[in-house]
């Protein structure tokens, strides 16, 4: 059964690595992306690991409520979506796949928070250009970055790292994935920590 799934998950993931360059880019958004250029595949410490608590938070979100980790504990398993900047290519290609990838999350009783270091507006007016997102999607700008630096994420030029940090229910760090920068995530590697999450 489990291999019948993950063979499932990985037709769709291909499928979905294929098409969502041109999903995430496509219209008023491709004409608004700021390429960066190629930056150092990483450059910050972690400051958490798999095993320990999840350090809380509370941050604004672009539905205009304020999100807590704690809210979560005890009823659902999370990942947080750490990406450096609104309005550049990788990020706003990797945003909606996961629209795609909804039910990987569900199946998992996972729900998924995107984190940046942008302002609201900024996130705002991302986010709608995107399409609709499925997930809140959090502003990390005040105090410049408190969050992604509470788990080591934070780089030196105040961007944050592309990362998914995945906690269980009881509030516990499962995994740390800290990626290339420059790269999208697997999401093959997403769905099997997710997987791992299950009772």
């Amino acid at each position: 059964m489990k291999s019948h799934l993950r063979a499932s998950m990985a037709c769709i993931l291909c499928t979905l690595l294929i098409s969502v360059t041109a999903f995430g880019q496509s219209g008023e958004l491709k004409n608004n992306i700021y390429n960066p250029g190629n930056l150092k595949p990483r450059d910050s410490q972690l400051k958490v690991k798999a095993g320990q608590p999840a350090p809380d938070f509370t941050l604004p979100a672009t539905s205009g409520k304020n999100i807590s980790l704690s809210q979560y504990r005890g009823k659902r398993n999370v990942v947080l979506s750490f990406v450096p900047a609104a309005f550049t290519p990788v990020c706003s290609d990797q945003w909606p796949g996961y629209n795609i990838v909804k039910e990987m999350f569900d199946e998992n009783d996972a729900v998924l928070l995107g984190i940046t270091v942008d302002n609201i507006p900024t996130l705002y007016a991302w986010t709608r250009q995107m399409g609709k997102l499925w997930f809140e999607v959090l502003s990390d700008f005040w105090p410049h970055g408190a969050v992604a630096e509470k788990f080591g994420v934070l780089r030196s030029d105040g961007l944050s790292e592309r990362a998914l940090i995945f906690i269980d229910k009881e509030g516990i760090i499962s995994a740390i994935l800290v990626m290339d920068i420059n790269r999208r995530p697997d999401l093959v590697a997403c769905a099997a920590e997710l997987e791992k999450m299950k009772p």
